[in-house]
């Protein structure tokens, strides 16, 4: 049984100042809208239905928080004497990707990710989850652009792997670790950037994936 299991609902924001107070890690979910990120997040955490697409691809401008320890009371509400018992937090950021989005909407979702990607100093990592068919679009590139000023850890998941035979999953692994590796700090350092192949359908890559989380959050010592 994971630690990532334990996962329940803890808060939804949509302004900085909503954050949580907690002092503990995070781990963001980022990825353009359809490229599987719900299901992702579901299927790390054991459950069908913590983390939900909208029905209007690229609509929703929330960051939604799910708690891993604690205890929980409504579906908006947490038992503040039990934050204590809160060991780290998963944080579902807002699909990106469709041209249908307002324009006001769009600055102001760009404004609220790029400051907490890049300002929240309880965030660990990234987790990148990128269709395995049509991966580093412009604007997942331009999410590593956003978070490589961090210097901090980025696993992407290649979802869908499901749809490549074997040949192409590999190939697209392979390319995936190139682009992520052509990523370098002021020394010419790579930075601590890693990907791996996903899929709902099949359950691939469930295992490496709840690894490497539990791993970025230091949880991996504790886990069960």
């Amino acid at each position: 049984m994971s630690l990532l299991w334990q996962a329940r609902f803890f808060t939804t924001v949509n302004h900085l100042r909503d954050l949580p107070k907690l002092q503990v890690p995070e781990i963001a979910f980022a990825g353009r809208s359809n490229a599987g990120k719900s299901t992702a997040l579901n299927i790390l955490c054991n459950q069908k239905r913590l983390a939900f697409a909208s029905k209007t691809p690229g609509r929703t401008q929330h960051i939604n928080f799910f708690s891993i320890g604690g205890a929980h009371v409504g579906q908006h509400r947490h038992d503040e004497t039990r934050l204590d018992e809160v060991r780290a937090l998963l944080v579902d950021l807002p699909g990106y990707g469709y041209a249908e989005v307002p324009g006001a909407a769009k600055e102001h979702w760009n404004a609220l990710l790029g400051n907490y990607i890049q300002r929240r100093e309880q965030l660990a990592a990234l987790v990148l989850i990128m269709d395995a068919r049509r991966p580093f679009t412009d604007l997942d590139l331009q999410m590593l652009e956003w978070f490589a000023i961090t210097g901090k850890p980025v696993h992407c998941l290649l979802t869908k792997a499901d749809k490549l035979n074997r040949n192409d999953s590999t190939n697209a692994l392979r390319q995936a670790r190139t682009v992520l590796q052509s990523y370098v700090d002021e020394t010419g350092k790579p930075f601590p950037y890693t990907a791996q192949l996903f899929s709902a359908i099949k359950r691939t890559g469930i295992e490496e994936a709840d690894e490497r989380l539990l791993s970025l959050l230091g949880l991996d010592k504790t886990a069960e």
